[in-house]
């Protein structure tokens, strides 16, 4: 923080030398000022004209060149443009050069606590400070879980309003198996965020491994808000999946953590939602592809999905592939998601309500779907520069024991 300040002090540098520089030549503007003002001869030269003209005048006069009225008259203008020449010639009293000095040091307090002032409430001070105990924390010889919620309490205490603080410290009071607090954290994330459907998945979740997995009236409140503002929320779908799963209900279970798979960008969860489908399926007691058949009753679209032989070498057997049905007549969410392994193509993949986002929009409620199919190597859900694809037009939604549609993953994504 010491050598944040240092930085500012520097920028300010800058500033306080466009203001200190024009000082410096005060004086010597001030000594030239004052020598033009005492040596200006403009108003006796200005005198001296007007006497030859009034010279002039009298001798026209005397001549009988002009009439007494005349010279009156011409003899008033002279005089009125005398003064008016003379009053333009009127300066103000020439002030010292040290005048106004006092300005430029209140200027530059100014600009130092308006910067500061500024900082402290746009900057990331907060940030910064956080920063630094995780770095001490992380860097300690005997560096420890314990030591770093101690050290982010202290954070806490000194700025409660910091919401990466409460992020930081959600995460290890939940894995440290001290639910008050990680509530308590939850909680404020909440108040602050506003109900956003991450952390109200994550309150449903922590309350529902609290409740020794027991669905109650709480949790499934905040199960229903969290699907209501997103149907596709993963850590939601994943608890409802255990809860299927601890009930005997392994069709449900499957269906649960497929959904929650395609909502994933982290592969290892991904990964581990796939050993509880086969887990589900094991228990099921049938054979692969009788649970394949089970969980794709109703109409769908069998996908065989290749991969070109030129972009082979570009793609790691571990990059996440998407299989997606999207309504050909509109922009809403996928209707269907599947996902497999690069190294397991080519697969033919069977898309029906079993792989649906939401009750709100299913394969079954469509005529026709477009696919689109994706490599994803770093397994995000959205596309990335970089991605492998390929498409097809619109295809009939039918029985799914039918001729499967040849989609080619030909193109990359820029």
């Amino acid at each position: 923080m010491t050598l944040l300040w240092a930085v500012f002090a520097l920028l300010l540098l800058p500033a306080a030398w466009l203001l200190i520089a024009p000082l410096r030549g005060a004086r010597r503007l001030h000594d030239a000022q004052h020598e033009f003002e005492s040596n200006d001869r403009t108003a006796e030269q200005n005198v001296a004209i007007y006497r030859r003209r009034l010279a002039s005048l009298e001798a026209a006069l005397e001549r009988g060149d002009i009439d007494q009225a005349r010279f009156e008259e011409d003899r008033l203008d002279l005089e009125r443009s005398l003064l008016e020449d003379t009053e333009n010639l009127k300066r103000a009293p020439l002030k010292a050069a040290a005048d106004g000095r006092i300005v430029v040091p209140v200027l530059l307090v100014l600009v130092v606590v308006a910067s500061v002032v500024w900082y402290q409430r746009e900057g990331a001070e907060g940030d910064l400070a956080l920063y630094a105990a995780q770095q001490e924390v992380r860097e300690h010889p005997q560096g420890s879980r314990e030591m770093m919620i101690e050290r982010l309490e202290e954070e806490a205490a000194r700025q409660p309003g910091n919401v990466n603080v409460w992020y930081s410290l959600f995460p290890l009071y939940r894995d440290a198996n001290r639910p008050t607090q990680a509530l308590d954290a939850i909680e404020r994330l909440i108040e602050m965020e506003g109900r956003e459907p991450s952390l109200l998945a994550q309150k449903a979740q922590l309350q529902y491994f609290v409740a020794q997995r027991q669905m109650n009236d709480e949790i499934r409140a905040l199960v229903d808000e969290t699907l209501e503002l997103d149907p596709r929320q993963p850590t939601v779908l994943g608890m409802l999946g255990i809860n299927a799963f601890d009930e005997g209900r392994y069709e449900d279970a499957i269906g649960h953590w497929r959904r929650a798979i395609a909502g994933y960008d982290d592969p290892g969860s991904a990964a581990a939602l796939r050993e509880g489908i086969a887990a589900a399926q094991e228990r099921l007691g049938l054979a692969q592809d009788e649970i394949e058949a089970g969980v794709a009753e109703g109409p769908g679209v069998r996908v065989e999905v290749s991969l070109d032989a030129a972009l082979r070498d570009r793609v790691d057997d571990e990059a996440t592939v998407f299989v997606v049905a999207h309504d050909p007549d509109g922009e809403g969410p996928p209707l269907a998601v599947a996902q497999l392994l690069a190294g397991e193509l080519p697969a033919t993949v069977t898309l029906s309500d079993a792989n649906a986002m939401s009750d709100q929009g299913r394969i079954s409620q469509v005529n026709q779907a477009r696919l689109m199919v994706r490599v994803s190597p770093s397994g995000q859900a959205t596309p990335q520069p970089g991605d492998l694809f390929g498409d097809h037009d619109a295809v009939p939604v039918g029985a799914t024991d039918g001729d499967a549609v040849s989609v080619v993953i030909d193109r990359v994504f820029e």
